[in-house]
């Protein structure tokens, strides 16, 4: 196996691990997006229906079905599969569904984007803000609003939906295994102000009572700590094979090779180990609630 095949180059998201970087959707996926977006146009016409009607229908304005039209926007795939139903397309639109779906993330995140639709144990590590998987909208469009340079509306509200869409795998069945543990300082955080992060507390502890979820908190006064070199996720497919995600603000990168994923989940082992219990974690958060 070569260095490159071990560890492989993704797109940036330090903003909730989706890999948007920059980026509204990768160039690869413009394509897809635009082409989806003329099919829905033609059906609509064929039906013989104005953007506002068609809009209503859908619970959209009439701009933002322009914005599906033109490729500005992608739409979720409740969206896609309501469009079908409203224009009797029978089936044509839902079709273009999983091409979508992937065209909402940057080529070098949808190899991630399908482990995670796929995995049968997820491990996350994150020291700078809550995992993408475990936030709110208004978390996300607080941190999206923070990004420099300015993202437009639009732009924000792809991502949101994208970042949405990733979170269906709290419903998946059979369930998933999901372990998240994150240091005490992003729950400190006030980011978009202290109505947001009151709202991001709630959500964790509502998402903390699934049965296949543990939420941990790594309290700042742990001396110890290996995840001291940022945040990771481990993530373990049907077949048992690991891959390893990591990133920084400008890369990201998934590592394959058995050796070091297999250390990294070691590792993601003795952090859980050294962080609160699951139980005491969510009374810990309901403090941090209090406080507000």
């Amino acid at each position: 196996m070569t260095t490159d095949e071990k560890r492989t180059p993704l797109g940036d998201g330090w903003d909730g691990n989706d890999g948007a970087g920059g980026r509204a959707a990768d160039r690869s996926g413009q394509g897809v997006v635009l082409a989806f977006g003329q099919s829905m146009k033609t059906l609509r016409l064929r039906a013989g229906l104005e953007r506002e009607e068609f809009g209503r229908r859908l619970g959209y304005s009439a701009s933002s079905i322009a914005s599906f039209e033109q490729g500005r926007r992608i739409p979720s795939p409740r969206t896609i599969d309501k469009a079908d139903e409203v224009l009797g397309a029978g089936g044509l639109l839902t079709l273009w569904k999983d091409q979508v779906e992937r065209a909402q993330y940057s080529v070098f995140f949808q190899g991630m984007a399908a482990l995670e639709k796929e995995c049968v144990e997820l491990l996350a590590y994150d020291a700078l803000v809550v995992n993408g998987l475990l936030q709110n909208e208004d978390y996300m469009r607080a941190l999206l609003a923070m990004w420099r340079p300015l993202l437009d509306q639009e732009t924000i509200d792809q991502r949101v939906t994208a970042r949405l869409a990733r979170q269906d795998i709290f419903e998946r069945r059979p369930t998933p295994l999901l372990s998240f543990v994150m240091g005490e300082a992003v729950l400190r955080h006030r980011y978009g102000g202290t109505g947001v992060l009151r709202g991001q507390l709630e959500h964790l502890l509502l998402i903390g009572q699934k049965g296949n979820v543990e939420i941990q908190v790594m309290p700042l006064v742990c001396e110890d700590n290996p995840g001291v070199d940022g945040p990771f996720t481990v993530v373990t497919r049907k077949d048992g094979k690991k891959f390893v995600y990591s990133e920084t603000y400008t890369t990201s990168a998934l590592e394959t090779d058995p050796e070091q994923t297999v250390l990294t989940a070691a590792r993601y082992g003795i952090i859980r180990s050294q962080a609160l219990t699951p139980r005491e974690s969510l009374k810990f958060i309901e403090g941090l609630l209090g406080e507000l």
